[in-house]
């Protein structure tokens, strides 16, 4: 098992818990690590544990209504988008960009049910 000093954590907002679990884990292979309230989860997929926040955690609360949103994400490598974009779109997922290209490979988003960005991409072999 890997120890949380282990982790890359990344803390994402959302408004249903049960609902990014289940996102996660059903169609990102994450695998759900802890769930000790309705307000909190954190499932892990590799090194990255990602904290799935609920609007009455303290993470929620710290933070800013003013921010607006940015373009961070969190960036999943797979072997072949093609396959992975059919999968999940077979799975009824919608995406929220067509996909790019450029030198470094190939890349489309999607967004989880709160709206927090995922980046899947393909390398360029």
């Amino acid at each position: 098992m890997t120890t949380p000093e282990q982790f890359a954590s990344v803390r994402y907002l959302v408004d249903d818990v049960q609902a990014a679990i289940d996102f996660y884990t059903t169609h990102l292979g994450f695998t759900l690590r802890s769930n000790p309230a309705p307000a909190f989860a954190d499932v892990t997929r590799g090194p990255l544990r990602l904290l799935l926040s609920g609007p009455a955690t303290s993470g929620a609360r710290a933070t800013p209504n003013d921010l607006g949103a940015g373009g961070n994400r969190i960036h999943l490598t797979v072997d072949d988008l093609d396959t992975e974009i059919d999968r999940l779109r077979s799975a009824g997922l919608t995406f929220l960009s067509d996909v790019v290209s450029g030198p470094g490979g190939r890349q489309i988003l999607l967004t989880d049910p709160a709206g927090n960005l995922i980046e899947l991409f393909q390398p360029t072999r």
